[in-house]
């Protein structure tokens, strides 16, 4: 079930690594961590892009609540949660990437199954 998992975190402390998470991960499309974050990670995130789907002052307060930075709430009411309109679930994957040299934790890249919808971000900043 997700939202259970404590992650070896003070409560306070984990619902804010988990809103920065969610938040770049929205912002890039892509993020680096351990296996058993990336799968907090993703239930928000997947909660956030179906909440944007619906596009009403309600839903996106409710993203703002969640989400940190106001410009990422709305490319994803303008442009990632529009991409999803026609698929219910599925929007993340998680590719395994081996164990980390230091301390051994499985590691793996957290990423939306439409990478092109935050290529066009990266040439901007270029």
């Amino acid at each position: 079930m997700p939202g259970t998992r404590k992650l070896g975190r003070p409560t306070d402390h984990r619902k804010a690594m988990l809103r920065g998470m969610v938040t770049f991960l929205l912002e890039n499309g892509k993020i680096v961590t351990t296996v058993t974050r990336a799968k907090e990670v993703r239930a928000m995130a997947e909660k956030m892009i179906t909440l944007g789907k619906v596009d009403t002052v309600a839903n996106r307060r409710a993203a703002m609540e969640y989400i940190t930075v106001e410009d990422v709430v709305n490319s994803l009411f303008t442009t990632i949660s529009p991409a999803y309109a026609d698929v219910n679930g599925g929007y993340t994957r998680m590719i395994k990437t081996g164990f980390r040299r230091g301390d051994a934790s499985e590691m793996c890249i957290l990423e939306v199954t439409k990478p092109e919808l935050f290529e066009k971000k990266e040439e901007k900043k270029k």
